[in-house]
């Protein structure tokens, strides 16, 4: 299993931890990136292998908190 990528600016979650983060298929993350209306981030990729900033993944999960609060 791929280690997220860590440097003094910000940490990256490579695809297989993105997708245990949510327990969901990569199918998943596919519809819910071709979905503008959930927001959810877009990938840096890197040598063709997708990364998400753990940053925008836990902005991602803070709207979504909002969103079910309201």
């Amino acid at each position: 299993m791929p280690l997220a990528v860590t440097n003094s600016n910000e940490d990256l979650l490579p695809t297989t931890i993105t997708r245990a983060r949510y327990g969901v298929s990569d199918m998943t993350i596919f519809r819910w990136l071709a979905d503008p209306k959930l927001e959810f981030p877009q990938p840096i990729r890197i040598n063709g292998r997708r990364y998400w900033r753990l940053a925008d993944l836990q902005a991602f999960e803070a709207r979504q908190a909002k969103k079910e609060a309201a």
